[in-house]
């Protein structure tokens, strides 16, 4: 009796911490669709930057890209404009929102194929996720610039 007790409490400890909050599902659904990135901003030291991001293309190329979140099996892509500065085209994502144990929200995520399959060897990013409403989202990543932190700012419009 004692080891049926003792399972049943394991299985419920592993059962919920496999389970997203509720606010992290609420995120999910606000997040779910297409969003337009229309500006990314650098907050914390003066000064211009120009930074390539996700190690993949110049900050530029970003503006105006097109992101998409399908909330039901949390793939998505983000496609960029060709240009003489961008290699244009789709890049595929694994997503989700996660709850720090600081009580704020993150949107990860980290490169996949076509096929759904793992192209980053288990690498990803992490963006804090300063506003979100049902027509906006503001995230945030902290990087050192110089030996100081700097915020980058990203900017959406839901379509």
């Amino acid at each position: 009796m004692r080891k049926i007790v003792i399972l049943s409490v394991v299985c419920s400890v592993l059962l919920s911490s496999c389970i997203a909050s509720k606010a992290a599902r609420e995120k999910r659904n606000l997040i779910s669709g297409t969003w337009e990135l229309t500006n990314i901003s650098f907050e914390g030291k003066p000064g211009s930057f120009k930074s390539v991001i996700f190690n993949d293309a110049l900050d530029i190329c970003f503006e105006g890209s097109n992101w998409f979140f399908r909330d039901n099996n949390s793939t998505g892509r983000y496609t960029i404009a060709q240009s003489t500065l961008c290699s244009g085209g789709d890049r595929y994502i694994r997503w989700s929102v996660i709850e720090t144990d600081y009580g704020t929200s993150q949107l990860q995520f980290k490169a996949i194929d076509e096929k759904n399959k793992d192209i980053s060897g288990g690498y990803g990013y992490r963006l804090d996720i300063d506003a979100l409403s049902a027509s906006n989202m503001r995230l945030k990543s902290n990087v050192m610039a110089d030996g100081e932190q700097v915020a980058v700012v990203y900017e959406f419009t839901k379509q």
